[in-house]
């Protein structure tokens, strides 16, 4: 248990990392799309290397989770992580990966409204206090004005990793998690080359050094961190995490990807969102630790929670 907490301590801390790395180049002319692309493409290549040798030649697994795979790349991967660089541009690092954070909010609201079943009062204050937290994020009467677009771009990101949530809902272990988590890199980059080819998707990068912290690197330096640390450790540990935690638990603790991102964001792009935005991040944070809570206490007997990740791997930027 201990070494699980570690490992998936260090998952959040370089998933935190993205935000940071994809900033610095979004401020050197990178737009999202490329840098999305640039980030599946090659952390789909590095991860394949483990994941053949992980399907010990059952390629019949891939058939028989197809759909899982291309779903999970097209939204879990490529959608989700779109939308959450396309708020990074307009918003701070913290700011956007929050509104990300309200996926669980999401969740609870849709199931409340479709099965008319009302949640248990823990799920009730936890969404409470989690909208409260996005008000206060939003800072709607502060002297800087909050990017419009760019909250409903961190909003729209947020949809996909609650869509994912409930795609990945029923249990299957018949696919290895670094298989999924490959496959899914691999679809989401195709998805977004066709997207580029067929001009929906701009996709400009330059070669202009990057600033991070009190560094001036070049820009293959922020590229590296964002597949290297910020994808393929991130997705590798999580699913090790995933795997000597539980998944409910492993997705608990990566709660604190949140606090990390605030923390990168600050060391290395200056950014720190203001004291009531601080405060709003509290809440919402607060609010899923509640709901996620309330899941770790379903009785065993009663089904899959609808946040339970059965497949131990997440789309988190």
């Amino acid at each position: 248990m201990a070494s699980g907490l570690g490992v998936a301590l260090f998952s959040s801390a370089v998933f935190g990392l993205s935000g940071s790395f994809a900033k610095a180049l979004l401020e050197t002319g990178w737009t999202p799309g490329a840098a999305v692309t640039a980030r599946l493409t090659v952390a789909a290549i590095i991860l394949a290397v483990p994941a053949v040798p992980a399907l010990r030649g059952r390629w019949h697994q891939l058939r028989d989770n197809w759909l899982t795979v291309l779903l999970f790349g097209l939204i879990g991967v490529a959608a989700c992580q779109l939308f959450y660089f396309n708020a990074v541009a307009r918003l701070s690092v913290g700011v956007a990966l929050l509104l990300e954070y309200l996926a669980p909010v999401i969740i609870v609201l849709w199931l409340w409204a479709a099965s008319r079943k009302r949640p248990r009062p823990l799920t009730i204050a936890g969404t409470l206090l989690s909208l409260g937290g996005l008000v206060l994020v939003l800072d709607l009467t502060g002297a800087v004005k909050i990017d419009v677009v760019g909250v409903l771009w961190g909003i729209a990101a947020a949809v996909c990793l609650a869509i994912y949530f409930f795609i990945t809902a029923k249990e299957n272990d018949t696919l290895p998690p670094i298989v999924l988590a490959s496959g899914g890199l691999m679809v989401g980059a195709v998805t977004m080359w066709l997207a580029a080819a067929t001009g929906v998707l701009p996709m400009a990068f330059t070669t202009a050094d990057t600033r991070l912290g009190p560094w001036v690197t070049p820009w293959w330096v922020a590229l590296g961190g964002l597949v290297v640390l910020a994808t393929v450790l991130a997705y590798v540990s999580g699913i090790v995490a995933a795997r000597a935690l539980g998944s409910k638990v492993a997705s608990f603790v990566s709660l604190t990807e949140v606090l990390f991102a605030v923390v990168w964001a600050w060391l290395l792009l200056g950014e720190l969102p203001g004291p009531v935005q601080l405060m709003g991040g509290l809440l919402i944070v607060g609010g899923v630790v509640l709901v996620r809570l309330d899941e770790l206490r379903t009785p065993s007997g009663a089904g899959p929670a609808p946040l339970d990740h059965a497949n131990d791997v997440e789309p988190v930027p």
